[in-house]
């Protein structure tokens, strides 16, 4: 799956910890919220109107992330950079 627009770039390192919950409302965990300082970091969030996607993609060790890595770096093309998440499990 290919992305259309135009990536978006913090403008600072950002490095900040939050939780994942179950959303009652929705009845999904397929919400993500965006702590505060990240929100800061790409105002282009904020516009309510405006439209985001997002392309996720995990690897199952070091080897294929780095072979991606390698792979974005030769890329001609305009690519924002990833965010790596971590997922913990709590308790």
């Amino acid at each position: 799956m290919e992305l259309q627009g135009k990536p978006l770039y913090p403008r600072s390192i950002v490095d900040i910890r939050g939780n994942l919950s179950y959303s009652e409302g929705a009845q999904s965990w397929g919400i993500l919220r965006f702590k505060k300082e990240l929100i800061k970091e790409f105002p282009q969030l904020q516009e309510k109107r405006s439209k985001f996607s997002y392309k996720m993609t995990y690897f199952r060790d070091f080897a294929e992330l780095e072979e991606k890595i390698k792979e974005m770096k030769r890329s001609k093309e305009q690519i924002a950079m990833p965010m790596l998440v971590w997922l913990y499990k709590e308790g």
